[in-house]
């Protein structure tokens, strides 16, 4: 999973980055991406460390959550007045904020599930 974050992240770096240099705008709101980009960054390469992996991956996935729910209500909230292009990055985020929390879910589900089956073939 932690190869997954970095490859998130830097989609995330890229949307901002785009949106911000592509725009030609002064504005530093296309760069609301990269900055979650920047976190789960962070959060990907601490997570290569064993210690640290389980804290660094729930810190991960509640960035992709709040990225998530963060892109959506700025779409509900502002699409009647946002452009094409922060409409296209607000979809964007929401998208690989959305896939990736999913992913995390599922990742977090799947190590439950080997646990407990661990545990129960001690038992045995």
């Amino acid at each position: 999973m932690p190869q997954l974050t970095v490859v998130f992240a830097a989609a995330l770096i890229l949307l901002g980055l785009v949106g911000f240099f592509g725009t030609g705008t002064t504005s530093p709101t296309p760069l609301i991406p990269a900055v979650f980009g920047a976190v789960l960054l962070s959060c990907g390469l601490a997570a290569f460390r064993d210690a640290w992996r389980q804290h660094a991956m729930h810190v991960a996935s509640a960035s992709g959550l709040l990225g998530f729910v963060g892109a959506v209500v700025g779409l509900v909230m502002r699409a009647h007045k946002a452009g094409a292009a922060a409409i296209a990055s607000q979809v964007a985020m929401a998208v690989l904020c959305g896939v990736y929390f999913g992913l995390c879910l599922k990742s977090f589900i799947d190590a439950r599930v080997r646990r407990q089956s661990d545990a129960d073939d001690e038992d045995i």
